[in-house]
């Protein structure tokens, strides 16, 4: 690169900055189009609405309220990844949607929940049930719904359907691309659908109606007798047409008809300050960690740093682009990125400095410092983004926000880092810092034998999950349950109090919220506010006789509630059985995809099952931490795993491609000394990466604990610990269980 063009790459470099950081801070035209301040943010952050429901009917089972919050949580998540559905009582289901204040808005658009009906056009008699009215070009009914439940005309109702889903074909004759919405129908529904078909059929190709809501979705003809259990609706315009049919039958099919209830202004579960600490404690973070990149590495850290604030402005501008929810676990994957878009810089810097030692020319070393470093770098970002995916795609709620953001951050990390990083380092080379001082070269030195250590990194790491795991047995056997589970997962105490006034969200959660969370113990009292009363509902863990008539006394003399307006109910979890089984089923499938693609890259199955078991290893260990210190299990429990997985897998990696580096070096017959002479050399030659990495990682992490609410400090606190083992077990327990595998298990095992 010559001066002139380094010259230009450094003033683009500072344009594109301002361009962003004056997009995000700023935004533009009247709508401050692009500013942060329009990221959606999730109920935890921000609130939104919450919808009552209540269930109508005498045949109303949990089996019935399970199916129906099931479906509920697929058709919601249209609003957000974020929204929650859960039980409230016998026969009441809650909708929680974040990122939205207009409540009658989403009812609309939601409709009536169990009110799907399919009706015969006409009647045994050959009267209409329904008709085209010429004016609005729309069909009426001619007659009640009861009406028409006692002359047969509805054919088919919400629960003869299993399944509605969109699809596209394209037409054999015209190769045009046709949208469908395929059914799928139960037994007794096939048998009815059969017989209603038929009829239709043979009646001249008449209709049957898909009424919903009080509104005829679509009324198609029928070509033929439908008897197999599936049927298809055609003429849709595009696919998204197709989509909302599906979704409406999906929603109108539940088992259970829902009456509203009544819709609430939900508060920021993590309380109104919990954005502005966050945003001050990431700016902070994101400043040290700058500002060490410069001390270790002198000017490529100053470059990494430049790099750093350019991937931070595009994630936050994407962000707002792609109208993503960021919640808490969203925040959490947004620092494993800017974790791992610091290790791809160390790892580079670090492979620059060490040809730099070998005595290589500053030109020379940079060029092949980002060769060498680019399979690292694509290996753990590859493996963790494959991991986000299959997150994405089969995960629910946090989980798939989770997913979202890490897996955006991933992408535009490995971008900063392998090409802004590496023009902006070049374009300071170009314009004149060319001596060797600026890049500050690391000396050579011997390897530390960390396989002689194995047999103690094995034994202390199975001693801290015995004992963690005998402790959350002992608090188990003394009834106080092996994990403290906050209401996410195992329900709660629901608390509806009247005022004397109405309060706003801020005084709530100023004034109110921490006197409950002192009586109750609860750092995470979620509230809700009624929108036009002086009603507040609190939600927290379940609460017992004695701690109700504590708090009621509390609120009646601290804060002038009415005493005969303090009602109480159970609620249940706002993480359903289905979707811990959704988020348990994500995991594994990414666990194995995560194998299959390091044994398809290192070519030895040994690499994979070592860095798997680690994985597990760390997990572990992170749960029995929860269990031990009594951390609330709630939805960040999810992300923060998640994060703990992201994270250490990544450092697996770049130690394995060192290994599969040092490998082919080795000349001759393959010894075990020579094996562990390339584990010992490979771990230490990475060291500071993993040290450096870790420690830039922990420093985000650290300032959000110290800076962050109560709830946050909870999810901070378990992320330390994970950042600190994970760096642990790469480098003290990942070589050593590959080396032990290579030497003992497999037709290419090394003899003695």
């Amino acid at each position: 690169m010559k001066k002139n063009k380094g010259i230009g790459v450094l003033i683009a470099t500072a344009a594109v900055i301002a361009l962003l950081a004056f997009t995000t801070i700023v935004g533009f035209g009247p709508k401050k189009t692009g500013a942060a301040e329009h990221i959606k943010l999730g109920l935890d952050l921000a609130g939104g609405v919450s919808i009552t429901y209540q269930a109508q009917g005498d045949k109303i089972t949990q089996e019935a309220m399970d199916d129906t919050i099931y479906k509920l949580q697929k058709r919601v998540d249209q609003y957000s990844t974020e929204a929650t559905v859960y039980q409230e009582g016998d026969d009441r289901i809650n909708i929680e949607i974040p990122g939205v204040s207009d409540a009658n808005k989403v009812l609309t658009e939601l409709g009536k929940p169990g009110s799907l009906y399919f009706i015969a056009h006409k009647d045994a008699e050959g009267n209409e049930n329904y008709t085209l009215d010429t004016a609005t070009g729309e069909y009426k009914l001619t007659k009640e719904l009861s009406e028409l439940q006692e002359n047969g005309g509805i054919v088919l109702n919400g629960t003869d359907v299993t399944s509605a889903k969109a699809g596209q074909y394209e037409d054999q004759q015209s190769g045009a691309a046709q949208y469908v919405v395929e059914l799928t129908l139960t037994k007794e529904g096939t048998k009815k659908f059969a017989e209603a078909t038929k009829t239709a059929f043979e009646a001249g190709k008449d209709t049957i109606g898909i009424y919903y809501d009080d509104t005829f979705v679509s009324v198609p003809s029928v070509n033929g007798e439908i008897s197999g259990g599936t049927a298809e609706i055609t003429g849709m315009a595009n696919f998204e047409e197709a989509e909302n049919l599906a979704s409406t039958i999906r929603i109108g099919g539940l088992q259970l008809e829902l009456h509203e209830l009544r819709s609430n202004v939900v508060g920021a579960q993590l309380g109104e300050e919990a954005v502005s600490t966050s945003l001050k404690a990431g700016a902070i973070g994101l400043a040290i960690v700058i500002i060490f990149m410069c001390v270790v590495y002198l000017l490529p850290g100053l470059a990494s740093g430049l790099a750093l604030l350019i991937y931070t402005g595009l994630t936050l501008v994407v962000l707002n682009a792609f109208d993503i929810t960021l919640t808490l676990p969203g925040i959490a994957g947004i620092i494993l990125s800017i974790g791992m878009a610091v290790d791809a810089n160390v790892i580079i810097f670090a492979r620059v400095r060490e040809e730099l030692a070998a005595g290589r020319t500053v030109r020379t070393a940079l060029k092949t410092g980002f060769e060498k470093a680019l399979s690292a770098i694509i290996d753990g970002n590859v493996t963790t983004l494959i991991a986000a995916l299959v997150l994405g795609l089969k995960g629910t709620g946090s989980v798939k926000g989770f997913a979202q953001t890490l897996a955006l951050g991933i992408v535009l990390s490995m971008f900063t880092a392998i090409f802004v990083t590496k023009f902006i380092v070049n374009a300071l080379y170009a314009v004149g810092f060319r001596d060797v001082k600026f890049y500050n070269p690391k000396s050579g030195k011997g390897s530390i034998d960390f396989l002689a250590k194995k047999k103690y990194f094995f034994a202390f790491s199975i001693a801290i999950m015995v004992i963690g795991f005998g402790i959350m047995g002992f608090n188990a056997s003394q009834g106080k349950g092996a994990f403290n589970y906050s209401l996410d997962f195992k329900g709660g105490t629901s608390t509806n109090v009247t005022f004397d006034k109405e309060y706003t969200l801020k005084e709530v959660d100023a004034e109110i919220i921490p006197v409950i969370e002192k009586i109750t113990g609860d750092k995470n009292v979620q509230q809700q506010i009624v929108k036009g009363t002086t009603q507040v509902i609190f939600k927290t863990q379940t609460l017992d006789l004695e701690t109700r008539e504590k708090l009621s006394k509390a609120l009646v003399e601290k804060f002038g509630a009415k005493e005969d307006q303090i009602t109480t109910e159970n609620i249940s979890s706002t993480v359903s059985k289905e979707m811990r089984a959704d988020a348990v089923v994500a995991v594994v499938i990414a666990a194995i995809c995560m194998l299959l693609y390091i044994w398809f890259r290192f070519s030895d199955i040994r690499f994979a099952t070592s860095a798997v078991t680690a994985l597990l290893h760390d997990v572990l260990v992170v749960i029995a931490f929860y269990g031990v210190a009594r951390i609330s299990v709630g939805t960040t429990f999810i992300a923060c795993i998640l994060t703990i997985v992201g994270y250490s897998i990544n450092a697996t990696i770049v130690i394995f491609d060192r290994i599969r580096e040092e490998l082919k070096t080795i000349h001759g017959v393959k010894t075990k000394e020579k094996i562990q002479e390339v584990v010992n050399r490979s771990i230490t030659r990475t060291l500071t990466r993993s040290i450096y990495t870790s420690l830039t990682t922990f420093i985000m992490v650290a300032v959000l604990y110290v800076m962050g609410v109560s709830s946050i400090k909870e999810f901070a606190l378990p992320l330390m610990v994970g950042i600190v083992w994970g760096a642990y077990s790469s480098v003290c327990i990942t070589g050593s269980l590959w080396y032990l595998m290579k030497t003992k298990i497999g037709k290419n095992k090394i003899a003695e």
